[in-house]
């Protein structure tokens, strides 16, 4: 019984971080106009 109020307590916590999560929104900003200067490796056997 012990067992199944723990993991109910945990399962009401996990809920609990993910609406709290989730009502705080995407954070404000935005991106970059550049593209990202990376270069890609070389192939195999060349």
């Amino acid at each position: 019984m012990r067992a199944l109020v723990a993991a109910a307590i945990g399962l009401a916590a996990a809920l609990a971080v993910v609406l709290a999560i989730t009502a705080a929104g995407a954070p404000e900003g935005r991106t970059s106009p550049k593209p990202l200067l990376t270069t890609a490796p070389p192939a195999p056997g060349k």
